[in-house]
Parts: structure tokens; C-alpha cells; sequence
């Protein structure tokens, strides 16, 4: 009787050790694509649980809430990319989740013209909210913190794909941007700036105006040697992207008297100089033309008429006129006002 009792526990035991070993080892995915979790601080086990179900097998999805419940996973949930790959099980899930090892995200750091856009684009691809980011980039005490302030945050900016945590801090993040910026602004780029009577912060302001003002890369070492031309001889720059900004209207195809008036440190009509930072996040290609410019003599430029994005240059304020005159008959034909 003994013999049959112990016979029937041993079978019992066995049934249910093969059950949860293959809880456990059961596939947890039913796609054959990557899954990636994301899981943030407002998460529970019950949360992640309502994520992974829809792509998970019943039987893993058991094995993982048998583990969890075992370890306590809700004093150890950490927050992270997960990525879960076809033929991963349940406990290889388990084991990953627990230990928090996630899996980096290709942060793309782009050329944009505001603050609140590139907190937009660097919210989407982190657990960061955009408005708590917006607002620091406009916090004095933060920016001078990293060596800048409200107007000059924009040239911590050097826009590539950086691999970062998907959870990473702010405060993290943004000296990631530092030790990429201090990585780029090197001893020959520093060389190089000087050079041209320019600290780096003033390479990256003169080369957010030539992006504003052309989107074809051969042209940029032109614009950005007749821009120089100007500063070194104490000229105003006159930049029409100046004064887009100091009206905080980027829509305007035509830029008249009237809007040469606004009062701004920005306008580059009324103030000699460069401005107090940067017009917008500019392109590596633009910081390089700056670095790099083209040598002449010229001293004005107009958009052709043609409107095919590049511009004529001229050296006497004579011929600047008469090309000015042929592209606003350009603009008066097409009804541009």
C-alpha cells in the first residue's frame, strides 16, 4: 500500500515537474518577427503581461507568469527595451526582464529649426516625455549647467544616429550630447574655426543660415565664404533667414521692407554681426562649409530666378541690384507676395 502510494505521489510529481518544465521552455513568441517590449515606470507585471500576451503562446505566457509570481517580479521590474527574439522561451524572457537587459535605440539627433521640434522627435524614440524636455532646453539654469544658455543650447546638438538606452535620463541624454559634441569639435575643427576669427558656437550659428537659405550642398561653401566676406569686412550680414526667425514665421516666400523693421537681436538687418545662437540645429555639411569656405570675393547674393535653389553672387552692390531686380520680376510673375 506504501509502495503504491509513493508509486502514485513519484507520477504526480513527475507530471507536474514535466508541466512546468515545459511552461518554461515553451517558445514564447507565435511570430517569427522580433517583438519589442517597452516597458516604462508606470508598469506592472500585469501590464507587461497585457503587452506580451497578444503575441505570445498560451503555455510560455504561463511559464513567465509562474516564474514572475516565484521571484517576486514586481519588486524587480525594471524599465527598458526588450527585445524578444523568435525561439527565445519563456525563461530566457524571464531572465532578461529580471536582470534589465534591454536592447539600444538608434537615436537620430536631426536638423531642425526649434527646440520644441527636436524635443518632439527625441521624445518619440525615448520613455522621455517631449514637454518635460521642451521646457529644460529653455531652463537658463540647465542649459549653464552644460555650458550654454537659451540661445546657444542649440549647438550642443551634432546631428547623426547615436545608440542610446531607450530609458536613459535627460540629464543622462543630454551629456551624451556633450561628449559627442566635445568628440566633434576636435583640435583640428577648433584649428579650423579660428582660423576664421570663430569660436564653435559661432560656426554652428553662421552655419544654421546657410542651411536656411540653400538645400544644395556644392553651393553651401560659396554662401558660407561670402557670409565671412561680410563679417570680416564689419558688413551686416542682411540675412533674409534672420529676420524668418525674428518673426517666428518660416512661411514667408518673400521677405519686404516691412519685415526688415522687426526688432530683434535676430535681425541681421538692424544689428551688425553674428546673432545670439543659432537659427536652428544646422547640418554637419553646413558646420564643415564654415570650416571649409569658399574662397572669393563676393559680397552679395540673390536667389535666381530660375527658382532652382541656388543663387547669384556678386561684388558690387550694382550688380547685387540688378540681380535682386530679375528675381523679384520672377516673384511678381508667379504671384508671390
Amino acid at each position: 500500500m506504501v509502495l503504491a502510494i509513493v508509486g502514485v505521489l513519484l507520477l504526480v510529481g513527475a507530471a507536474w515537474a514535466y508541466s512546468v518544465y515545459r511552461k518554461l521552455g515553451a517558445q514564447m513568441l507565435k511570430t517569427s518577427n522580433t517583438f519589442y517590449l517597452y516597458i516604462d515606470e508606470d508598469d506592472t507585471p500585469d501590464s507587461v503581461y497585457a503587452k506580451l500576451t497578444p503575441v505570445s503562446s498560451e503555455t510560455a505566457m504561463k511559464g513567465l507568469r509562474l516564474l514572475t509570481g516565484y521571484y517576486d517580479y514586481a519588486q524587480h521590474l525594471r524599465t527598458g527595451r526588450y527585445a524578444i527574439e523568435p525561439g527565445e522561451r519563456a525563461l530566457d524572457v524571464f531572465r532578461q526582464l529580471r536582470s534589465g537587459r534591454q536592447t539600444p535605440v538608434m537615436l537620430t539627433v536631426p536638423e531642425v529649426r526649434t527646440m520644441e521640434r527636436m524635443a518632439g522627435r527625441l521624445a518619440a524614440k525615448l520613455m522621455l516625455d517631449s514637454a518635460s524636455i521642451a521646457s529644460a532646453l529653455k531652463d537658463e539654469t540647465f542649459c549653464v549647467q552644460l555650458g550654454y544658455d537659451t540661445a546657444t543650447i542649440a549647438c550642443l546638438f551634432v546631428p547623426n544616429t547615436y545608440e542610446v538606452w531607450w530609458n536613459t535620463s535627460l540629464d543622462a541624454l543630454m551629456q551624451r550630447m556633450k561628449r559627442e559634441h566635445d568628440s566633434f569639435w576636435n583640435n583640428e575643427r577648433r584649428q579650423k574655426a579660428e582660423a576664421q576669427g570663430l569660436t564653435p558656437n559661432e560656426v554652428v550659428t553662421l552655419a544654421s543660415i546657410i542651411d536656411e537659405e540653400t538645400a544644395n550642398q556644392a553651393e553651401k561653401p560659396m554662401i558660407a565664404g561670402m557670409y565671412l566676406n561680410r563679417l570680416h569686412r564689419g558688413m551686416l550680414l542682411q540675412a533674409d533667414p534672420t529676420v524668418k526667425y525674428a518673426l517666428r514665421d518660416f512661411t514667408l516666400r518673400r521677405i519686404l521692407n516691412q519685415h526688415l523693421e522687426v526688432e530683434s537681436p535676430y535681425n541681421t538687418y538692424k544689428y551688425p554681426g553674428l546673432m545670439p545662437g543659432p537659427i536652428r540645429v544646422p547640418s554637419v555639411q553646413a558646420v564643415e562649409a564654415v570650416l571649409n569656405p569658399a574662397r572669393h570675393d563676393f559680397l552679395y547674393m540673390c536667389a535666381k530666378e530660375d527658382f532652382s535653389g541656388t543663387h547669384n553672387f556678386a561684388r558690387t552692390l550694382a550688380e547685387h541690384t540688378k540681380n535682386a531686380r530679375r528675381y523679384q520680376q520672377a516673384l511678381n510673375a508667379r504671384g508671390i507676395r
